[in-house]
This record gives C-alpha cells, sequence and structure tokens, in this order.
C-alpha cells in the first residue's frame, strides 16, 4: 500500500533500487543532489543534472520534460553520501512559466523498478518559488527512509543550490538552465486537461487483461505485452499559461471551471475478444470541439508509450542476447564440439522470441490507433482538419475562436502511415518558424536553394491562412514583412483576397514602420494591464491579435529591427502579437548568439518533413509532416475569399 505523505513526513524504504517518478503540468527541471552527514553538498561533481546526468547511484533525465523518470541504486551511492536530496526548478525562457504557483502542484512517487510504490508526496502550497526541494532519502541507524520537504525558493535553482551548501551555485544553476533550453525549443506543449474519466477504456472492460500501454519506458522484459492504446489513469491538469511578463489566461471562454462530463458509452466489441469500434469524441469535454481534441492528444501519448515500450523491449532483448553471447563464449565448456553453437542459437531464439511478442503487441496497439485515426479524422472541425478534408467545402466563418490549430501531422518511423494531427493550442503561446535552411532534414538535401525558400513561405500562407479562418471576423489581422519583395508568388493569395492589414512592407522604411507599430502596440497593452486601465487605450488601437509575417530574415534588417524583432518575439504572445518566421538560421550567423533566444523562442517548423519535434511524455523524434494543399485544388483561395467578405461585412 502506498503511504501518501505530507511535507516533513518520513516512511521507511525496504528496497535499494528505487524509481523516482515526477508529474508536474509543465515542462520542468529534475536533478538530485548527494550530500554529506551534515547536509551539504561538497562540490557540483555531487549533483546529477541535465548537463551531468549520471553520478554513482543517481541518474536523472537529460530535459525538462512534464515527467521524470530518476533511477536510484542506494547500494552504489558512496559511503560518504548520507543523503539524496530531489530538486524540481522550472525551466527559463520566453512563455515559461516563472512560479510554481501558476502550474499544477508537481506529484512525486518513489518504489521499486518492478513493484508498487512505497511513497508518494504531491508538492502543495507553493507560490512564487521556481524552485523546489521535493524530497529527500536518507540514512538513519544503517537503513534508508525517505522524507517529504517541499522547501520552495522564490530565488530559483541558484537560491536552492546555494540553501544545498553548494559553492558557485548560480554557475551551475546557468550550466543546467542552458542544457535543458535546446530540448524545450523541440518540445511540444504539454497535454491538455483531463479527469479521471478521461481516455476512457472500453477495450479492457471487454477483454480482461489487456491494461493499457506501459507508462514505465524502462527495459522491462514483458513491456511490449499485454498493451493497449489507452489508458485510464488521471492526468494533470493543467492551469492556464504564463509568460515572465506575468499571468496570461488561455482558458477557452466556453469552458467551465467545473469536471466536464464523461466521455459517451463506447461502442460494443466487434466481437469476442476484439477490442471495441472506435467513436469519434471518445472523451471527456463540455463540447464536441474539446472531446475531439483531448482524443487527439490522448492519441498522441498512446503512440508515444506504446512505442517506448516496444523499444524498450527490443533494448532488453538485445541486451539479453549480448549477456547470454558474451557468456557462451567467456564459458570452457562450449569449446566441447557443438556446445557453443548451442548456446549461441537458444540465445538468438530466445532474443526472436521476445522481439516477436513486442512486435506483436506493438501491431496490435497500432491497429487500433490506426483505427481509430480511420474515424477521428473525418470528424475534426476545420481548425483540427487536413485541407483535403471535405469540411473545408461547406466552410464558414466561425463567431467564436477555437480550442487549437493543426500545424501538420506527426508519425513515428515504427508506422510512418499513422499519423497524429499537431495540435496547439490557442492563442498561441510561442511564435513560429518555418525554417528554409537544409539543417539535417533529408528531404530537405534533395531540394535546391530556391525551391526549400519557395516551399517555407508557401508553408507559412498555409499556416497564417488557416488562423485567419478559424478566427471570426476582425478578431486576427496579418501583416507581412518581405523586404526584398522576393515572396510575392507564394504571398499572392493573401494579396489578392484583401485580407491583410496592407501590402507587404518591402524596403528598409516600410520595415522600420511595420516594427514600430507592432512594438508600440506591445508597449501599450502592456502598460495598460499593468496599469490596470484597459479602457485608457487610444479607440483607434487594433484590438484584434495581430500575426506578423517574416519573410528572409535577417536580410533588409538593421540592428534596431533586430532588436524590435526580438522584442516581438519575447513580449508579443502575452499581449496578442505573434510571430511567424520564415529564416534560415545560417543566413543570421553573422550575428553569433545574439540571436540564439530568438530561435528558442519560436517553435520550429519546417517546410519539408523533418524529424525535430519531440513529445513531452517519453522525448520521442517524431517527424512532422508540414500541411500541404492538395495539387490543384483552389481551397485556399475559397477559404480565404470568405474571410475577405467577412471582414468587409464588419467594417460596413
Amino acid at each position: 500500500m502506498t503511504a501518501e505523505l505530507v511535507r516533513g513526513q518520513n516512511h521507511p524504504l525496504p528496497h535499494t533500487r528505487l524509481e523516482i517518478r515526477v508529474s508536474a503540468g509543465k515542462p520542468v527541471v529534475a536533478a538530485a543532489a548527494l550530500s554529506d552527514e551534515d547536509g551539504r553538498v561538497p562540490g557540483t561533481e555531487w549533483v546529477a543534472h541535465p548537463a551531468q546526468p549520471a553520478l554513482p547511484g543517481v541518474e536523472v533525465s537529460r530535459q525538462a520534460t512534464a515527467d521524470h523518470l530518476l533511477a536510484v541504486d542506494l547500494n552504489a551511492v558512496p559511503a560518504s553520501a548520507h543523503r539524496v536530496t530531489v530538486l524540481l526548478a522550472l525551466p527559463m525562457g520566453p512563455g515559461r512559466p516563472v512560479r510554481f504557483g501558476a502550474v499544477a502542484a508537481p506529484f512525486v512517487s518513489v518504489g521499486p523498478p518492478d513493484g508498487d510504490e512505497i511513497a508518494s508526496y504531491t508538492v502543495t502550497g507553493l507560490d512564487t518559488e521556481s524552485a523546489v526541494v521535493a524530497l529527500e532519502l536518507y540514512r538513519r541507524q544503517g537503513a534508508w527512509k525517505v522524507r517529504a520537504v517541499g522547501q520552495g525558493y522564490a530565488g530559483g535553482l541558484a537560491a536552492c543550490l546555494t540553501d544545498q551548501g553548494l559553492d558557485r551555485a548560480g554557475e551551475l544553476a546557468a550550466v543546467v538552465h542552458e542544457a535543458v533550453a535546446p530540448g524545450l525549443s523541440r518540445t511540444l506543449g504539454t497535454p491538455p486537461p483531463r479527469t479521471t474519466e478521461v481516455r476512457h477504456n472500453a477495450a479492457a472492460a471487454a477483454t480482461a487483461g489487456d491494461t493499457g500501454p506501459s507508462s514505465d519506458p524502462g527495459p522491462a522484459p514483458d513491456a511490449a505485452s499485454g498493451t493497449g492504446p489507452r489508458t485510464s489513469g488521471p492526468a494533470t491538469p493543467q492551469p492556464p499559461a504564463q509568460t515572465h511578463g506575468g499571468p496570461v489566461n488561455y482558458t477557452h471562454p466556453r469552458r467551465q471551471s467545473s469536471a466536464p462530463p464523461p466521455p459517451p458509452p463506447a461502442a460494443p466489441p466487434a466481437g469476442p475478444g476484439r477490442p471495441p469500434v472506435p467513436v469519434a469524441g471518445d472523451a471527456t469535454g463540455w463540447s464536441m470541439e474539446e472531446r475531439l481534441y483531448n482524443q487527439v492528444w490522448g492519441m498522441f501519448e498512446d503512440l508515444a508509450r506504446t512505442t517506448a515500450a516496444y523499444r524498450s523491449a527490443v533494448d532488453f532483448a538485445d541486451s539479453r542476447l549480448d549477456q547470454e553471447l558474451d557468456r557462451a563464449l567467456s564459458d570452457p565448456r562450449s569449446r566441447i564440439a557443438g556446445a557453443g553453437d548451442g548456446a549461441r542459437e537458444a540465445a538468438r531464439a530466445r532474443h526472436e522470441e521476445l522481439t516477436g511478442r513486442a512486435r506483436e503487441a506493438l501491431d496490435r496497439d497500432l491497429a487500433q490507433l490506426a483505427a481509430e485515426c480511420e474515424v477521428v479524422e473525418p470528424a475534426l472541425p476545420p481548425a483540427f482538419a487536413r485541407w483535403d478534408s471535405p469540411v473545408w467545402h461547406g466552410y464558414r466563418v466561425p463567431m467564436e475562436i477555437p480550442m487549437a490549430l493543426r500545424l501538420g501531422d506527426l508519425h513515428l518511423p515504427e508506422r510512418p502511415e499513422l499519423r497524429i494531427p499537431m495540435l496547439v493550442r490557442l492563442p498561441l503561446e510561442r511564435g513560429l518558424w518555418v525554417d528554409s535552411g537544409r539543417g539535417t532534414s533529408e528531404a530537405a538535401v534533395t531540394l535546391d536553394e530556391a525551391r526549400l525558400r519557395t516551399l517555407a513561405v508557401d508553408s507559412a500562407v498555409a499556416h497564417a491562412a488557416r488562423l485567419l479562418a478559424v478566427h471570426p471576423a476582425g478578431e486576427f489581422t496579418v501583416h507581412v514583412i518581405d523586404p526584398a519583395g522576393s515572396a510575392a508568388r507564394s504571398l499572392a493569395p493573401l494579396v489578392r483576397s484583401g485580407v491583410l492589414d496592407g501590402r507587404p512592407a518591402a524596403g528598409a522604411q516600410s520595415v522600420s514602420t511595420v516594427l514600430a507599430k507592432l512594438t508600440q502596440r506591445v508597449d501599450l497593452v502592456q502598460m495598460a494591464v499593468r496599469g490596470g486601465a484597459a479602457d485608457a487605450l487610444p479607440p483607434d488601437l487594433d484590438t484584434a491579435q495581430q500575426l506578423l509575417i517574416v519573410n528572409d530574415f535577417p536580410h533588409g534588417f538593421d540592428d534596431r529591427a533586430v532588436t524590435q524583432l526580438r522584442y516581438l518575439a519575447d513580449e508579443g504572445p502575452a499581449v496578442g502579437v505573434h510571430l511567424l518566421m520564415v529564416a534560415d538560421r545560417e543566413d543570421a550567423s553573422a550575428y553569433g548568439p545574439v540571436l540564439d533566444p530568438l530561435w528558442r523562442s519560436l517553435l520550429r517548423i519546417t517546410p519539408v518533413p523533418d524529424d525535430h519535434l519531440a513529445d513531452p511524455w517519453v522525448q520521442h523524434s517524431w517527424t512532422y509532416e508540414p500541411p500541404s494543399v492538395p495539387e490543384g485544388s483552389d481551397v485556399l483561395g475559397l477559404v480565404l475569399a470568405k474571410v475577405a467578405e467577412a471582414r468587409r461585412t464588419l467594417r460596413r
């Protein structure tokens, strides 16, 4: 039975090999510090952190994620270490929460790798703190115990490490935050809020023993057996997002604060021993849109975890094969005629059996997910749908802002044809960067530079068109900066339809004017919000959400323009000003590290398939597929024409 600890309470640890699981509503940094008998950390080499993830007996994650798994072997901890302290900190950066009071309370549990939890602790009561000592494992009279600590630090990770007695704590904190920054820039958002009823698993009720995919990606021998694409446990609820400029409420205007109703009853099984027939909207939510959104995120998580279980099982089988082959080679008895060959054949047979069982379980889960995708895709509303969906033929300008927007598709190499819609919440919490460089993408290498840049602008136009299409008339304004006029052909659908705020800005003067206008808007709205004087805004201020498309950066930008662009990227999303950059990072290499914060603040997407994004659960590398308008289709022009007509009607 799990002991649910409160602050200050301790509990004995009957096992020495442990796993410490951390679940938080937003990505957090996890570290573990070893301290001496006096509770002091002698040096930085005694701290396991993302830049130095492994110490004797302790291993932590290399990334800042919403879920962590820390491995601890108390027998391997140095004898001079009397305490293992688990530290959590919020990562730094634009669009990141700055205090634990604005995110869900972290949940920490301790247990053996192959058994039930021994103790758990929910770290409550935090407010302005951005770092916390969650719990500690300590020696007492020759035995180990766990204690719930919950000590928070408003001064962040540096203050937390200083309190552990560490010299030069600020330098180590900077190293840690720098180590996780690249991973944060490629990690997709955290899951949507879900209650205990979410991801209802009728398959488990219909077929006993099918318990859903393992949430543990560790190398257990049976990690891929008995899996299924639906878990029934509760997910951590997500609070409103926050930037470093203060709390921003991104709650959907139609969202109610009470728990949503459970999902509709699942369809009956297709036959004895078979999973139920998938149903679109099989998730919690107050509306069909919210249920579909939660269902897509559930499919995303299911695919991530069932693939993690499969890969873990294969890794275990490979490791076991290597060990058995090594033992066979080192055993003198293997030199007897035929004995060594028999041992090796038996080892390979066991390896094939393990990998075969893992693949069989994976194929079963993927087949169920594929069947679910087939019924969910046609039911998606315009904001979530592909450009080739029939839903666009009956498109009408909406009256309300949707919950989320589709930016493309995601898939894994185990089943490339199984694609999950990539949905991001609205309003956008980060700007977008369409990378027009070659990078490491195999698809980009086969294209010439001019073609790749054209595809990048085409992709940006498609994203802008969707953003315009899913917002009510007059509530989304698009500006374009094209200093050299090189994207005129790709921008033609936006220009012809009349949905832009004005002609694309070309030349230094026009670029300066657009940037100054948007920078001033950010300043005015920030001052009004901070001063509690929203009514004092100028009457001619456009209160709609603003999108600035920037092509061919940094060509045509002087130092002042670059500074203004960085300011918009950092401060804009909190007050409704968003960037959509089309750029090759190599073109801006002359600026050196000055622009690194800009690139990290934007969500990088590509005009061609590229495996640069990661999920928030197990950090798989997912291949991103950009949205594409069907060849010969005029769906973009038809949708933009209706948007323009609605805008003209509103102005009359």
